[in-house]
């Protein structure tokens, strides 16, 4: 008799947790390999997680609303079945279904910024197990991910919980919530947020205990507010999805020992081909171009050629790797970022990497990413040009060693060279930058990786 361990899996590089949503399967109940055991919910992905094994589901180690670290064991499956399963066609009063013993719930300790989250924990999950309230709407779980878009349109809690749900229990979905807030609408815009409408907090937040950020922030934040801030303020808890960028953004730079070199390209050609072809592309492909494939048509052209700009850092060891897989920063309706990534994206054509673009800005927008969908990225490609930006010195996005930022395109008189003459014209112009990791990337190999994938843009033919 083998019994296995399934474990939390991870959902992406900058993902620590995930919160456990609903249990597919009861202890005791058969399951089998690659079928559903668990609903999960991270920041970024709602997600079905599926069992490793078939077998036997012996032992539960997490309730509903618990939040478990990545590679936390969360479950026990009993393999060596055969003997204790009644056959297919058994019918009997002998069902496994009379034995089956009560579902033990585990709760394994878990990491909090302090007693009184710890403490809030505890109610909560006793006011949840007792039942909602008269009005079958309060003391509900929320997603993280309900939870972010709320506290960024000015809902708080007393008017989340009037709203109607059509998940699982009544849980609010995405949906709810977005459709919720079109409804919310008139025509001076949103409804402020009542002026004694409290900020949205996370006081239940569990986090690793590796998140030395998070607790030092949070000490930091609490001292700040009760010694140095005076006068006609707001004070706002960073909600969850802001602090684990802000911790995965500082482990980079406390990891990373950056440089950011910049360039300018004459993108006038690629503009120009675009806006001819869109119309048709479109109509023939049944997908529309934009501006990200080209980008990134170039960006692997050029890694072929530098290759060690597709390496991470392990020790002193330097992991080249192989496959291309193209992160692309995506701006959510929440204002937050994610990054899917297009695996193997040298193995694409221009058709193939618009519909990849396409297809994973879509599923990112409307929360339909799977986990796979943000893992295993080699180099990030991100546009600071869609909010208007000339340039930027982004963060490396761990365990990568670089990352591109595009600005945007403004038309500007140029000098330009010809063997007729020098001559000034109105053209498409952009800045790059790129920043990477000083460890292992030295600025003549930054540099001159950025200035080839300006002169492929420049070149664009069509």
């Amino acid at each position: 008799m083998a019994i296995v361990d399934l474990l939390m899996p991870k959902m992406g590089e900058s993902i620590m947790e995930a919160t456990i949503l609903k249990w597919n399967k009861k202890a005791g109940d058969r399951i089998l390999q690659d079928e559903s055991l668990l609903d999960i919910a991270t920041d970024k992905v709602d997600s079905e997680v599926p069992s490793t094994t078939a077998g036997i589901l012996k032992e539960i180690l997490f309730a509903e609303n618990d939040v478990v670290p990545v590679g936390a064991v969360i479950a026990r499956i009993e393999t060596d079945v055969h003997a204790e399963l009644p056959s297919d066609n058994s019918n009997g009063p002998e069902s496994r279904t009379d034995e089956t013993p009560s579902t033990t719930i585990v709760h394994t300790p878990v990491y909090n910024f302090d007693n009184q989250s710890s403490q809030t924990s505890t109610a909560n999950r006793s006011r949840n197990d007792a039942g909602s309230t008269a009005n079958g709407n309060e003391n509900r779980f929320y997603s993280p991910l309900v939870l972010n878009i709320a506290s960024n349109e000015g809902i708080n809690l007393s008017e989340l919980e009037k709203i109607p749900g059509t998940g699982n229990e009544g849980r609010v979905t995405k949906k709810d919530i977005l459709t919720y807030i079109s409804k919310r609408k008139d025509g001076n815009g949103f409804h402020a947020q009542p002026a004694d409408a409290p900020a949205y907090a996370y006081g239940t937040e569990k986090v690793s205990s590796g998140s030395t950020f998070l607790r030092d922030e949070k000490n930091r934040q609490t001292e700040s507010v009760t010694t140095n801030i005076s006068g006609n303020v707001e004070i706002q808890e960073m909600d969850r999805m802001r602090r684990l960028i802000a911790e995965h953004m500082v482990r980079s730079k406390q990891t990373s020992p950056h440089v950011t070199s910049f360039s300018e390209a004459d993108v006038t050609n690629l503009v120009n081909w675009r806006e001819k072809e869109k119309e048709e592309f479109e109509k023939r492909e049944g997908t529309k171009l934009t501006l990200t494939p080209l980008f990134i048509e170039a960006v692997v052209r050029c890694i072929k050629r530098y290759p060690l700009i597709n390496s991470s850092l392990q020790g002193d060891k330097i992991i080249i790797r192989k496959d291309i897989n193209i992160g692309m920063a995506t701006a959510l309706p929440s204002g937050s970022l994610i990054v899917p990534v297009i695996k193997n994206a040298d193995n694409y054509n221009r058709v193939g990497l618009a519909r990849q673009v396409n297809t994973l800005a879509g599923n990112a927008r409307n929360n339909k990413l799977k986990p796979e969908d943000i893992q295993e990225g080699t180099f990030t490609l991100t546009n600071v040009g869609v909010f208007g930006s000339l340039m930027g010195t982004p963060i490396i996005n761990q365990p990568q060693v670089a990352i591109l930022a595009v600005g945007a395109i403004k038309k500007r008189p140029v000098v330009i060279e010809t063997d007729q003459g020098d001559s000034i014209g109105i053209r498409h112009m952009m800045y790059l930058s790129m920043s990477y990791d000083h460890r292992i990337i030295d600025g003549s190999l930054g540099a001159s990786f950025l200035t080839a994938v300006a002169k492929e843009l420049e070149s664009f033919q069509g």
